[in-house]
């Protein structure tokens, strides 16, 4: 019981630090000057201490999708509790969403809470192994020495606080001193993560100030430009024609109809719709260029993007989805030099034919109506990524014979047996 009690307080001071430097070098970003965010005036942000807490308490046991929603349910309930309790006691706002869509009061909105999901999915699958393992690579003594100490600074950084603000102590002087200290450490700190940050856009974004002055001319319309909605909107797109190009490919090939589906709900090609949609990111400004240069550009990022993804499924689901040996010019059977061309032959044809018309398309959407469906679409594409996630990884389970024990694994074996995700995936091939 003891071990697990000062797990817990060392993922409660990790990451209420780590939480305190996201929140420093997003206000760098933002700002360009530092401005502590967090509840205490040392280096942490305990509110995400708290919620890393919650969320290995009430999600360590769940599925994947399931730690999805119960991470931006925790983290989003935490966030507006706490700002209403910060606004009654320190009578101000420390965060405010009023100009995001779906923002509630200003303390919570739909596109964090979001976000505070994959955080949640990252903490729990990743983080919280690596840092517990970190935990007991030290001797006992020491690792809870180290707990108690950070935690001796956050209990007097509190008082001292509260102290403070209640102005009822007769060695106020004295508490002002210690609060000085405290308050020199998180702004030292953080002045210098501010100037790094300023000092990394200064050098990879040299013309930074030239692009905000091109993109003053903005219209207002639904997604202009290359903003997020246009590119997530590009990429549900871009992965149902690749699922229907690579159908009919199939087809007319190999005489038969085949899934080419990335998911198991629906017709979507992932490969396709993120090589669409970065692409298009990645090569916006250099849409109008000459067509051979969009060509060469295709072959090889395209190339690039497909042997990533061939290793990427390897390792995390042990298969292969497609297999290239037997033609000439392949580099492991990951890619060849043929499909490498019909890459760059996809990218002359997207940029000059077809992202202009889906482009004018999407915005002459309503903003509100394409906010909507932008969203919509995102939750759905998320379920059913990790939804396939989990099938393929207990399908892989299966071969093993790795037997259900949890609730996850048995919806898996009911919903997607082999027979179904041989249909789905009708080229996938197992590896060692």
């Amino acid at each position: 019981m003891d071990n697990i009690i000062f797990e817990f307080l060392w993922l409660f001071i990790v990451y209420s630090f780590f939480g305190w430097v996201l929140e420093t070098v997003a206000a760098a970003f933002k700002k360009r000057q530092f401005a502590n965010r967090g509840l205490v005036n040392g280096p942490f942000c305990i509110i995400y201490g708290l919620t890393a807490d919650l969320l290995l308490v009430f999600t360590a046991e769940l599925s994947v999708f399931w730690i999805f929603v119960g991470s931006m349910v925790l983290a989003t309930l935490t966030e507006w509790v706490g700002g209403h309790l910060i606004e009654k006691q320190y009578h101000e706002r420390w965060w405010d969403y009023s100009d995001v869509k779906f923002n509630l009061d200003g303390y919570i909105c739909a596109p964090v809470s979001v976000f505070w999901g994959l955080l949640g999915v990252l903490a729990i699958k990743f983080g919280n192994p690596l840092l517990l393992s970190l935990l007991h690579l030290l001797p006992v003594f020491i690792g809870r020495l180290l707990i108690l100490t950070f935690l001796g600074v956050i209990a007097l950084d509190i008082i001292t606080s509260l102290i403070i603000l209640s102005g009822r102590s007769r060695a106020q002087k004295e508490w002002q001193s210690v609060d000085d200290w405290l308050t020199g450490i998180s702004t030292r700190f953080g002045k210098w993560i501010c100037r790094r940050v300023d000092l990394r856009i200064r050098r990879a974004y040299p013309d930074a100030r030239a692009k905000k002055t091109e993109e003053d001319g903005k219209t207002g319309a639904f997604a202009e430009g290359c903003s997020f909605c246009k590119i997530f909107l590009l990429f549900v797109i871009g992965a149902f024609l690749g699922d229907i190009v690579e159908t009919v490919f199939c087809r007319i090939t190999m005489g038969v109809w085949m899934s080419r589906s990335s998911l198991v709900w629906g017709p979507f090609s992932v490969v396709w719709g993120i090589g669409i949609a970065g692409g298009t990111a990645l090569l916006y400004k250099y849409r109008n260029r000459s067509s051979s240069f969009l060509f060469c550009i295709g072959v090889l990022l395209g190339g690039t993007y497909e042997y990533g993804c061939s290793v990427f499924t390897e390792i995390f689901f042990g298969k292969v989805f497609w297999d290239y040996s037997d033609f000439q010019f392949n580099l492991g059977g990951r890619i060849n030099l043929l499909y490498c061309f019909f890459w760059g032959i996809a990218a002359v044809v997207w940029f000059k034919y077809l992202y202009v018309v889906f482009a004018r398309l999407i915005e002459k959407c309503p903003v509100r109506v394409g906010t909507v469906i932008t969203w919509c679409l995102a939750v759905f594409m998320a379920c059913n990524v990790l939804v396939s996630c989990m099938a393929l990884a207990r399908q892989d389970e299966r071969g093993k014979n790795i037997p259900a024990v949890s609730g996850w694994q048995r919806v898996m074996d009911e919903r997607f047996d082999d027979g179904r995700l041989a249909r789905i995936y009708p080229k996938a091939k197992n590896t060692d």
